[in-house]
């Protein structure tokens, strides 16, 4: 079962009441397991192609099958469900909650998920943290944190719930190269270890040289044809 499968794929936003196709897509596969980068400039439809494989937003056109899931025809609620369950987003801009500590940011998707005892949820929330170096962390809030430990947050969140598919958006641009390069290995990392299939937008090509694949996409209308 691939990760990802789309056919035909569009997405469209209107721009002085005319339809803009941001994003369309002949054909793509990202196999189960697989560890792909997508590059292109800022308006290629890097983020909105992950947020369609999450199911953050919905295909004007097209197919979209997501771990053999065809996540845009579920009703919102079960995408929600599906994407807590399955899927793990590691987002450019972190987006933790403010108000919650490090450790209630990682538990909050295993509440939504459901899939395990709350006594559970906290012990493994508490290894995750451990496994990205924020063992001492667990109780500080975001504003307490520097960016590069937000960002290490933000990447045990994504893997709360051991999803099979890990996307990530631009992880590393707010970060230093130290901090970047430990981000970039930390996901690759994870991902080889539990055997997600990792797929992450980047338009830095120190980050792209690390990946297995890059599929190149370009400003509006990005083609990505399915591998080999």
């Amino acid at each position: 079962m691939a990760a990802v499968e789309a056919f035909g794929l569009r997405r469209s936003f209107v721009q002085g009441g005319e339809p803009v196709d941001v994003l369309d897509i002949v054909a793509l596969c990202i196999p189960a397991g697989a560890i792909y980068g997508l590059a292109g400039p800022s308006g290629c439809g890097k983020t909105t192609l992950l947020h369609l494989c999450a199911g953050l937003l919905q295909p004007s056109a097209g197919e979209l099958r997501v771990l053999g899931s065809a996540v845009s025809l579920l009703p919102q609620h079960e995408r929600d469900r599906f994407r807590a369950r399955h899927v793990g987003y590691v987002f450019q801009s972190f987006n933790l909650i403010p108000a919650l500590s490090a450790i209630e940011n990682v538990l909050l998707p295993m509440a939504f998920a459901d899939r395990m005892p709350r006594a559970q949820r906290r012990s493994r929330g508490e290894m995750l943290l451990r496994r990205v170096g924020l063992g001492h962390r667990l109780h500080h809030r975001p504003a307490a944190l520097s960016h590069g430990e937000q960002q290490r947050v933000g990447i045990a969140r994504a893997l709360a719930n051991q999803p099979a598919l890990l996307l990530a958006d631009e992880p590393t641009a707010n970060l230093d190269a130290g901090r970047r390069d430990a981000v970039l290995e930390l996901l690759i990392e994870v991902a080889t270890e539990t055997g997600a299939a990792l797929l992450l937008a980047s338009h830095d090509a120190r980050v792209l040289a690390r990946l297995d694949h890059v599929l190149q996409m370009s400003v509006f209308n990005g083609v990505v044809p399915a591998p080999p």
